[in-house]
């Protein structure tokens, strides 16, 4: 789980990549099991966007692995309505993004890309942080991503 303070700095992100993307109409962190981390996603149950991002998450890492096209990046999916687009954050997260027709794609990619980094490395802090206690470093268990076959990349930054 991860620590109170590092959820707070997920939403604060959270909420500022809404306010630099006007046209964003909710974003959401989660463990790669589905769970909400954070979310600012006004109107929209968070809970069921987790589960169902969890679920594309796993046939999106089928299909990378199956056709050769490396680890999971990012999934784009486009509705009579609008998008909604997942980034790898880290080892153990993802970011979804809620966006409305008229989004500049180019942009939802460049902010998505550079938040789910930002959030991947306080998440995976965190982790790292209340998975090891500090008498046994080295015995601490992989994250819960890993432990299912479900490393995700790391972004350079």
């Amino acid at each position: 789980m991860v620590p109170e303070a590092e959820v707070r700095d997920v939403l604060d992100e959270l909420q500022r990549l809404r306010a630099r993307v006007p046209l964003l109409s909710g974003a959401l962190a989660a463990s790669t099991d589905g769970l909400v981390l954070a979310h600012d996603t006004p109107g929209v149950e968070a809970e069921g966007v987790a589960a169902l991002t969890a679920a594309a998450l796993g046939v999106s890492i089928r299909m990378t692995d199956a056709t050769g096209r490396g680890g999971f990046r990012e999934l784009l999916v486009r509705g009579g309505s609008g998008y909604i687009a997942t980034y790898a954050a880290g080892s153990s997260a993802v970011l979804t993004l809620l966006a409305e027709d008229r989004i500049n794609v180019g942009r939802l990619h460049l902010e998505g890309r550079r938040a789910g980094a930002r959030i991947g490395e306080l998440v995976d802090a965190a982790l790292e942080r209340t998975e090891r206690p500090a008498t046994a470093a080295r015995a601490a268990p992989p994250p819960p991503a890993a432990a299912w076959g479900l490393t995700l990349p790391q972004r350079p930054t």
